[in-house]
């Protein structure tokens, strides 16, 4: 199930909005009964209704799973200054070693 905050990132997007954590333009809360929006200071944009983000489950689920596998890729090929010594050494076992990595962790 896609969380309140990725459906609202897709609601904003879907509506040339920036999504961004630091503009704090809206606030979730959770009393033990889930989530839902506190406060919505979004300039231009109304407030999204349930329907509205229950129709970015699909895609909220999908880059959900994609943040995933980015997060595995980025663990996996390893700090920048040593890929960068890969590359300078090697660069067809960097390749390789990239292409694994992401054919191991495929995207939607």
């Amino acid at each position: 199930m896609a969380t309140l905050d990725k459906k609202i990132k897709l609601y904003l997007e879907a509506n040339s909005k920036v999504y961004s954590n630091e503009l704090n333009n809206y606030a979730l809360q959770n009393d033990g009964s889930g989530d839902y929006i506190l406060s919505w200071n979004v300039d231009g944009l109304a407030k999204p209704s349930d329907s509205q983000l229950n129709s970015y489950e699909t895609a909220g689920n999908k880059e959900a799973k994609n943040d995933s596998i980015r997060n595995t890729r980025k663990a996996a090929y390893g700090d920048i200054g040593e890929q960068l010594d890969e590359i300078y050494k090697d660069i067809d076992a960097w390749k390789a070693r990239i292409k694994k990595i992401k054919d191991d962790n495929p995207k939607e």
